[in-house]
């Protein structure tokens, strides 16, 4: 489903548990996959104008801190208006082209577990709160879960 259409389907609890359990995974597993890697993997951009793999490792750190942002802002106002961000710009920041490494990855990691708790500990009722994105139109909190996940 992408951001902004119509809730056709509200996702089970299994569902939900499932995609709970991807974002509980997806430190680790992301870790794995860049961690054998050498400077030169890192940095070098694979298509011309697409980011390195180093953009993108920071750019989950960037993207997902912004989304349990969103998640906390869904669940405790009516309503609210969610900041969109240039994605791009960020990337081409300084600290996204020259950070090591590690500190994104840690960041996920505690960012993730703090939102895996945040996803558990969600009362029922609270499912159904919505938040609007200027440029998605309304988003709700099993959106951003599919989305995330």
């Amino acid at each position: 489903m992408n951001l902004g259409e119509e809730h056709t389907h509200m996702p089970s609890q299994a569902e939900r548990k499932t995609l709970i359990d991807t974002i509980r995974a997806l430190p680790e597993r992301l870790a794995a996959l860049v961690g054998g890697l050498s400077d030169a993997q890192l940095t070098t951009q694979f298509l011309a104008g697409e980011w390195t793999v180093a953009q993108n490792v920071h750019h989950l750190a960037d993207s997902h801190m912004n989304s349990y942002v969103r998640c906390k802002l869904i669940a405790t106002e009516d309503h609210p208006t969610l900041k969109p961000y240039d994605q791009d710009r960020w990337a081409a920041f300084p600290d996204a082209q020259s950070a090591d490494l590690s500190t994104s990855l840690a960041l996920l990691q505690a960012l993730h577990a703090r939102w895996v708790t945040f996803w558990e500990s969600l009362p029922a009722d609270a499912w159904a709160r919505t938040g609007n994105h200027p440029e998605s139109g309304t988003v709700s909190l099993d959106d951003q879960l599919a989305l995330y996940a």
